[in-house]
């Protein structure tokens, strides 16, 4: 699931090269940490957070075909 957030999000963002992005694993759940550069994260997050909802329903997607929960949390550095 880091690949695909990678995939969606280096495209966005001014500075490709920080994108920082971790998976922190639970039982049933997992959280996907993502960090960016600061003058990225508003691109990142979007208007209104439409961007960051609109990775976290594809993220939704993809982990119902993986049998795992994924769940996206954008972090400010």
């Amino acid at each position: 699931m880091k690949e695909l957030v990678r995939y969606i999000v280096t495209p966005i963002v001014e500075f490709p090269d920080q994108v920082d992005i971790r998976e922190v694993e639970g039982d049933k759940a997992a959280v996907i940490e993502l960090r960016v550069a600061e003058s990225d994260l508003g691109k990142v997050i979007g208007k209104q957070g439409r961007t960051a909802k609109a990775i976290r329903t594809l993220l939704s997607a993809a982990s119902a075909r993986a049998g795992k929960r994924y769940g996206l949390e954008i972090i400010e550095q």
